[in-house]
């Protein structure tokens, strides 16, 4: 590796284009400059020709200038992006399931639009994926319905959302040939969560494999479209059941025994969070408090 003042002094000497100047500078001696020069043609062969009144640059010396101000330019950049974490602002990164997701971003969205310094970047993926985007430190944030076992990471309780069982409107439910009448909306984790629902709630009956499928759809937003429209039922987490926008048009059956899930909250262990990341935190802490 290159030595730092080395570099400098030959980049300080490119643009004043004098040794006297250049240790004058740098307040160094004349010989002190010719050996910082030495050094990196030891290394890198001549990089400038000297001439009466002035010096000029090899084809390595100009490549070598180069590089100097790529440096410097990086430098820079990591500066002010360390200035702007101090300051609170840069990207805030977070990747959730996606009904947590539809409920949080709106939110990220009116934090950035308080703070323009800010740049919010989301994803929505399931639990694996989280975990491996924080330990990648591809995300700084991610949410989690198992609390995870790894000491690379930190887990704190974040929020609670129960499974709901959704039906359309105009729909009554009474007993398990009701539901078998409607036909199940599946969705990824659908068979999963209808079965933690249903089992205690219908302890005798034949259970999801014998439900008659009326759809399907893995975009979380669309899920309740179809009950909606009075095609079929689902189970779906409470957060993407809020987050539809025809509210009027489901119907949600309170069951007598309910399954909640506890949202984990986790970021990598070894460092402290960022200063927007916590900020994030903060706000969406508070906006949970108010749901």
């Amino acid at each position: 590796m290159l030595n730092p003042h080395w570099l400098r002094t030959f980049a300080i000497l490119a643009e004043e284009g004098s040794f006297t100047r250049t240790g004058a500078r740098l307040d160094l001696t004349q010989a002190a400059v010719s050996q910082h020069l030495r050094q990196l043609e030891d290394e890198l062969g001549p990089l400038l020709i000297r001439r009466p009144r002035k010096i000029e640059l090899t084809p390595a010396g100009a490549a070598l200038l180069d590089y100097c101000r790529d440096a410097d330019h990086a430098e820079r950049r990591l500066r002010q992006r360390l200035r702007q974490d101090e300051d609170g602002g840069g990207e805030i990164s977070l990747i959730t399931p996606g009904s947590i997701g539809l409920c949080l971003y709106p939110w990220l969205l009116e934090l950035q639009s308080a703070n323009p310094e800010l740049v919010v970047r989301h994803r929505f993926a399931p639990d694996a994926e989280v975990l491996t985007a924080v330990l990648d430190n591809r995300y700084e944030l991610g949410l989690v319905t198992l609390r995870p076992d790894d000491s690379r990471l930190t887990a704190q309780r974040f929020a609670e959302e129960p499974l709901e069982l959704v039906l359309p409107a105009e729909r009554d439910l009474h007993d398990w040939d009701d539901l078998v009448a409607l036909g199940f909306i599946d969705h990824p984790d659908g068979q999963a969560m209808a079965t933690r629902l249903l089992s205690r709630s219908f302890p005798d009956a034949p259970g999801m494999r014998h439900m008659p499928c009326s759809g399907f759809s893995n975009q979380i937003g669309l899920i309740l479209e179809p009950v909606a429209r009075g095609l079929g039922f689902t189970v779906i987490p409470r957060f993407a059941r809020q987050a539809f926008a025809r509210q009027e048009a489901l119907r949600v059956i309170q069951c007598d025994t309910g399954i909640v899930d506890t949202l984990w909250l986790i970021h990598r262990a070894e460092w402290p969070l960022s200063a927007r990341a916590q900020r994030a935190i903060d706000y969406l802490s508070q906006r949970m408090g108010k749901q």
